[in-house]
């Protein structure tokens, strides 16, 4: 295999060259969504993997070469300050030889904000030198929507206290527009009831705490398999509904049996060992003329075939 490089372009520093050159590294941090870049102790960035250029819209050939410190992505805090100018990550470690975390956000190519995640960490040389910072920054976007929204249900008591998802009001609300928008636009509403299997011999076993842990879980689970415009909320006890938008009956089904693997894959701790739970689903698509309380109880009828088929399972109408 030939010596290919690790940085797009060469760069001009021969020690972190001889350092990080490898073809097979720059495969394995090409592959990576995460944005990554290197620079040296002038903060001249020396390599920019195709992460970084998805995120920021810039080509690894507009900034290789250029530093930092010129503000090219204008990083900036909640607070609105800009790092790269002012308590920039990469020049602190670089200083100080320690890694670092913070949130802020960058500056897209098109002009744009987009929040992001930030670690940064020396490069040391075989010495223990330091002789550069690499920098992963993640996308937030997906975080940032899901704290505005959990912060717009908190503030008009929207939320479920125990599980952090919304609550059975809420998705009252969301099934009603949701039916409005089937019946009006033509649109395909499914609508998922979701029940823990053996919820109370949970509680009975293994005490309270540990069912309320597995009801969390189970929320968390669910709520991280959603698409934009999903909801997923807390129906009573251990009953979750789910409203998924614009899909087919094959793939509501699907969807349905992915949350229902992902849960039963799923451990909780439960003192010293771990408690698996499964769950058994109902799905249904919003038909013309629906009410939501037909949609629902359509929807509730194959949980409890579900349930009377053995659990762990799903059916759909």
């Amino acid at each position: 295999m030939s010596d290919i490089p690790i940085f797009r372009l060469l760069p001009k520093e021969p020690a972190l060259r001889d350092k990080l050159s490898s073809s097979f590294h720059e495969r394995l941090l090409d592959s990576l969504h995460d944005g990554v870049y290197f620079v040296d102790r002038e903060r001249k960035i020396q390599y920019w993997n195709k992460g970084a250029e998805l995120l920021t819209g810039y080509a690894a050939s507009e900034v290789i070469g250029k530093s930092c410190s010129d503000n090219i992505l204008m990083h900036v805090s909640e607070e609105g300050c800009a790092l790269c100018v002012e308590g920039c990550p990469l020049a602190d470690t670089i200083a100080d030889g320690k890694r670092r975390e913070t949130e802020a956000y960058l500056r897209h190519k098109l002009g744009h904000r987009i929040p992001v995640s930030i670690r940064a960490a020396p490069i040391l040389d075989s010495e223990g030198q330091i002789i550069g910072a690499a920098e992963v920054f993640s996308d937030l976007t997906a975080k940032k929507r899901i704290e505005r929204r959990v912060g717009e249900l908190e503030n008009i008591a929207f939320l479920d206290s125990l599980t952090g998802v919304p609550n059975r009001r809420y998705m009252e609300m969301k099934i009603k527009q949701a039916i409005q928008e089937a019946e009006v636009f033509g649109r395909r509403i499914g609508l998922l009831m979701i029940d823990i299997d053996g919820f109370k011999e949970v509680n009975d076993l293994h005490g309270h705490e540990v069912g309320d842990d597995a009801l969390r879980a189970v929320c968390l689970t669910l709520a991280h398999s959603l698409r934009t415009g999903d909801f997923v909320g807390r129906w009573g006890g251990d009953e979750l509904v789910v409203v998924v938008k614009d899909i087919s009956v094959a793939a509501l089904g699907a969807f349905a049996e992915r949350c229902r693997m992902l849960i039963s894959e799923s451990a909780i701790p439960a003192g010293d060992a771990h408690l698996k739970v499964t769950v058994s689903a109902g799905a249904t698509l919003v038909k013309r003329g629906d009410t939501s309380n037909e949609a629902i109880k359509r929807a509730d009828e194959m949980l409890y075939r579900s349930k009377a088929s053995g659990r762990n399972r799903v059916t759909i109408d």
